[in-house]
């Protein structure tokens, strides 16, 4: 295990929070939907559905909230000259935290607090986005607020200022310590992009299902923004795998053979 000692870093062990929930996305979640996608239609029944919805819903917050903490992360570590060992405390909370938080706000649903149905073309199940009442609105409302909205705009803030950070400092010359994190900060960088152009649409649909006229989207046009989500949980590895330099170097040689076949 001596080889992976230099894997062992806060900032990898929040990417390895976000692509443990993708994983269990794909095991626990996707193959009910891919099995109904053959068949035309839902396969297992009411509580199957809730399952479904509950645990994408909670693996989707996992990962945003991964995101957003790596975001303060990043700033922290490019901002602050540090030369005392990685506190591997605080990512652990924040893994922790961000479980926590996502089972507070998935959870309602399953309690009677809006509730969790068919989607699109009924394939698929997620939040009755298309559920008029009261209690579904304010719940859709809360989501958006707590679970998309202020987690982005903590992404905004520091790198904005990470940004202007960098710009202030260019002059100064880059030891290979800080062009490596430079590199782990373009890498973080395209996987919130990434990540955002997958469930933008997916939550602009959905906004437009809740508050916008009765028929505005239609089955067929919601799949799309659904498919581009949950094309996420395949997207993040492969950034992780051609962008982290870091797997590849700390290998040994046997493994760094495996990887690159």
């Amino acid at each position: 295990m001596q080889p992976f000692k230099t894997l062992r870093t806060p900032v990898n062990m929040l990417l390895l929070n976000i692509s443990v929930s993708d994983m269990l996305v794909c095991l626990l979640g996707t193959t009910l939907s891919f099995a109904a996608s053959i068949r035309g239609q839902w396969l297992v029944g009411t509580h199957g559905c809730m399952w479904y919805g509950f645990i994408n819903s909670c693996f989707g917050i996992v990962s945003l909230i991964s995101l957003a903490v790596l975001s303060y992360d990043r700033y922290s570590t490019l901002t602050v000259y540090n030369k005392r060992a990685p506190d591997y405390r605080k990512p652990l909370l924040a893994v922790g935290g961000s479980w926590l938080y996502s089972l507070f706000w998935t959870v309602p649903p399953l309690l009677g607090w809006s509730s969790y149905g068919p989607e699109g073309a009924g394939t698929s199940c997620s939040v009755s986005w298309t559920e008029r009442t009261v209690s579904s609105h304010s719940y859709i409302i809360c989501l958006f607020i707590f679970c998309l909205i202020l987690p982005v705009m903590a992404m905004v803030y520091y790198y904005v200022r990470l940004l202007y950070a960098v710009k202030q400092v260019g002059r100064i010359r880059k030891t290979a310590a800080r062009r490596r994190e430079f590199h782990i900060l373009f890498m973080v960088i395209t996987t919130v992009v990434c990540y955002l152009l997958c469930w933008m649409p997916y939550g602009v649909v959905a906004l437009m299902a809740t508050f916008g006229q009765p028929g505005t989207i239609t089955p067929i046009a919601s799949v799309v923004p659904s498919l581009l989500a949950k094309s996420s949980t395949v997207i993040n590895p492969l950034i992780y795998i051609l962008m982290n330099k870091q797997v590849s170097f700390n290998l040994p040689p046997p493994c760094v053979a495996l990887w690159e076949t």
